[in-house]
């Protein structure tokens, strides 16, 4: 967890981490299907990412398909899919215009095949890029992820690469889909919902939350600087005192 400091005094957060909430609710209120609401919310991504970069974030991950969005009706599933393969591919374009790297986290392995080869092509192409540090949770559940972290540490217990008291929080960390990234200092959930759906729960321990009602296609540059100033107005002391 980092602050930059921009020129006019402000600090920015390092890393952005989004719930992308509303999207049904957005194209409800027009009376369009609800996937018009997940094409309009894909589409308002990469505006938030140019914004976030211009504003000197280094790092946005944003919460596109949970482990539980499978419970959805079926229809819903395979449009949304269908949307993720195809903002992946065309991603591919983005990358190279913003100087964006990507990554993706999650499980990826039920995915087909052909999906799959999209994610890690994007990543591998993107991999040397300098620019804004992109991440998509996909198929992404924090319970799910501590589960496959922990699976990793017991096979090597089990075959003697490391001992209990190895086991600390770093190691743990180590074994998490981010363990590229620096932990969140700010999560923004859209949409007016207050809870955390299973998101990077390991990672958001000390994280700053902002909350809006703002609809995620809607979610706009005031908005992005909105809960920027509301984390300018807190006070991180990570458990301990300032003097």
């Amino acid at each position: 967890m980092g602050d930059i400091i921009n020129s006019d005094g402000r600090k920015i957060p390092e890393h952005v981490a989004i719930i992308l909430d509303g999207n049904g609710r957005w194209a409800k209120k027009r009376f369009l299907p609800r996937n018009a609401g997940h094409v309009q919310g894909a589409a308002n991504i990469e505006k938030v990412c140019t914004i976030a970069r211009d504003m000197g974030i280094k790092y946005v991950t944003v919460y596109a398909f949970s482990t539980e969005n499978w419970k959805r009706p079926s229809a819903e599933v395979e449009a949304i899919m269908k949307l993720l393969r195809q903002y992946l591919k065309d991603c591919r374009k983005k990358c190279k215009k913003n100087n964006m790297k990507v990554r993706v986290i999650g499980d990826i392995s039920v995915l087909d095949e052909d999906f799959q080869n999209t994610i890690k092509d994007l990543v591998d192409y993107s991999k040397e890029h300098t620019g804004l540090n992109f991440t998509v949770a996909l198929n992404y559940g924090s319970r799910d992820e501590i589960r496959r972290a922990f699976k990793e540490i017991m096979k090597e217990h089990d075959e003697g690469k490391i001992s209990l008291d190895d086991i600390d929080e770093k190691l743990i960390s180590d074994h998490l889909d981010t363990r590229e990234l620096p932990d969140p200092d700010l999560v923004i959930r859209t949409s007016g919902e207050q809870r955390m759906s299973n998101y990077m729960m390991w990672q958001i321990a000390y994280s700053e939350f902002y909350f809006t009602d703002t609809l995620w296609p809607d979610f706009s540059k005031k908005d992005l600087e909105a809960a920027v100033d509301f984390y300018n107005k807190v006070d991180r002391r990570f458990g301990g005192i300032k003097s």
